[in-house]
């Protein structure tokens, strides 16, 4: 499996715009999966109107029919965040599509700041979707600080993890190989970079393996990257002859 990032800066609110600039980015580079960053169609820094405003329907919005459309003709699987709309409530939210099929959603349980004045906090557990005989999770941004939402999609079977991000703390790429390690798993994480509205974002997107070693890691700056994985990596959990990151585990011990 090919799996890449693409790391950008989206214009604020030009989501046509932001969705047309990745799609040229990528579009002469060899890929099976592509992830893109947090909330990437609309930007990050959005007051409660934009984002009722800039917010779609899932999956029946323009944004996810385009991605849709993209993925039937490129015959690839793409994750992307989004601010999602259902009734009265939006969501952070990343985007599962294959091949032209929507496979699902994932909704930020752990929203960070200000988030919390924006969206409503998800709804729906963490989920791993078979594609292709691969388990791919989802997970979004802030999430990372947590390690039960990495440890809850390991236990589920993932064997990617697929981590939209927009990252504005220096602290995530720090602990995503250890996310990686501690659940012997690949992840993927796809930040954004440059400004907005005063929020400086870190970029450094990076791709991590099993071991916990790091894949590829893109610069602050725009950047396509990505790694040649094996997911049957992912199947072993075994840390020693005798040891298991999951078979180990006491739960009755734990919090």
């Amino acid at each position: 499996m090919i799996a890449a990032y693409y790391q950008f800066s989206p214009k604020t609110g030009k989501a046509g715009q932001n969705i047309a600039s990745v799609l040229k980015a990528v579009e002469k580079n060899d890929f099976d999966l592509l992830v893109l960053p947090e909330l990437c169609t609309t930007g990050y820094g959005l007051t409660q109107e934009e984002s009722r405003q800039w917010s779609e329907p899932v999956p029946d919005g323009p944004t996810t029919k385009a991605f849709l459309d993209y993925s039937r003709s490129r015959q690839c699987t793409i994750v992307w965040g989004m601010a999602e709309r259902e009734g009265c409530h939006v969501y952070n939210s990343a985007v599962l599509v294959h091949k032209g099929y929507y496979l699902g959603k994932y909704r930020k349980i752990h929203l960070f700041l200000n988030e919390k004045d924006i969206f409503t906090p998800g709804n729906l557990p963490f989920t791993v979707w078979e594609v292709e005989g691969v388990k791919i999770g989802l997970m979004i941004c802030f999430d990372w600080a947590f390690p039960e939402a990495a440890r809850t999609l390991g236990a589920r079977g993932a064997q990617v993890i697929a981590h939209p991000s927009n990252l504005v703390l220096p602290l995530c790429q720090k602990a995503m190989p250890i996310r990686a390690l501690e659940n012997r798993i690949f992840t993927i994480t796809a930040n954004r970079c440059g400004r907005e509205r005063g929020l400086s974002f870190t970029g450094k997107s990076l791709i991590c393996a099993p071991d916990g070693s790091v894949l590829s890691r893109a610069s602050k700056q725009a950047a396509f990257g990505y790694a040649v994985l094996d997911p049957r990596e992912a199947l072993n959990k075994s840390l020693t002859p005798r040891n298991s990151v999951f078979e180990d585990r006491r739960p009755s011990f734990y919090l």
